[in-house]
């Protein structure tokens, strides 16, 4: 079987450990080079034919799409970043997609489901990913906290909470710090298994202990359900308000 050769460019160690995870679920890619700056990618794709590149945008040096641009015969791209703002510009460049960090796995599939179609392969490919989702059990983020990628099973969260400019993700013997706002990480959670329950607040369902029309309690916090909220929850917890 014929492989796609693939590179992984960013500047955080921890984010391409994710993608070298990930991509080891499907047969049909090589990981042709891990490269920490576009200089060091440039390089690379100037000495083997790359068919597909996953690119951070913010790096030192150069950014992602700048590389991008100098490029005549671009591989496929996949944008990975923590950075909402460049996605217009990502995808203006053509790009396949375009992942926000911490990625999830089901999002991650979702975006080589485009990729092999884009490439023009057959069900072999898109069937492999389809029968990865449901063998993985557990679902995973990855939380940048104190300048290191952390890993979390999402059935570990309890809650999230918003502060501002950052997020408290509450698991059963520890809170993890983040920066990145509660309206992104949402974005990530599996529906069925988060829901938001006030403008500072996204809860598991399943942690939930007890819940009336205006807080419901998990692990032994009252927690408030804003009134924005209220009809959400009212369907999801069957509340009579």
């Amino acid at each position: 079987m014929m492989k796609l050769k693939a590179i992984l460019v960013d500047d955080e160690p921890h984010a391409i450990e994710v993608l070298d995870n990930y991509l080891a679920n499907f047969a049909e890619i090589e990981v042709a080079a891990r490269c920490q700056d576009a200089i060091q990618a440039f390089q690379v794709l100037q000495q083997q034919k790359i068919d597909l590149m996953f690119l951070d945008v913010k790096m030192p040096g150069l950014k992602g799409t700048d590389l991008l641009r100098s490029l005549k015969n671009p591989p496929k791209v996949v944008f990975t970043t923590a950075y909402q703002d460049y996605a217009v510009e990502g995808f203006d460049l053509n790009a396949v997609d375009y992942l926000l960090k911490p990625i999830p796995f089901e999002r991650f599939l979702r975006a080589m489901d485009k990729v092999f179609t884009g490439l023009n392969i057959t069900n072999q490919s898109v069937s492999v990913a389809q029968k990865v989702a449901p063998a993985s059990q557990d679902v995973f983020l990855y939380l940048k906290v104190d300048r290191k990628m952390v890993k979390v099973n999402v059935n570990d969260i309890y809650w999230i909470e918003s502060l501002r400019d950052y997020i408290k993700v509450v698991l059963k013997d520890k809170a993890l710090i983040s920066k990145q706002k509660i309206s992104l990480l949402e974005e990530l959670l599996p529906e069925d298994g988060f829901i938001r329950i006030h403008r500072s607040f996204i809860v598991s369902v399943d942690k939930v202990e007890s819940y009336h029309s205006h807080k419901l309690e998990i692990a032994g916090k009252e927690l408030p359900i804003g009134r924005n909220f209220r009809n959400d929850c009212q369907r999801r917890f069957k509340l009579t308000f």
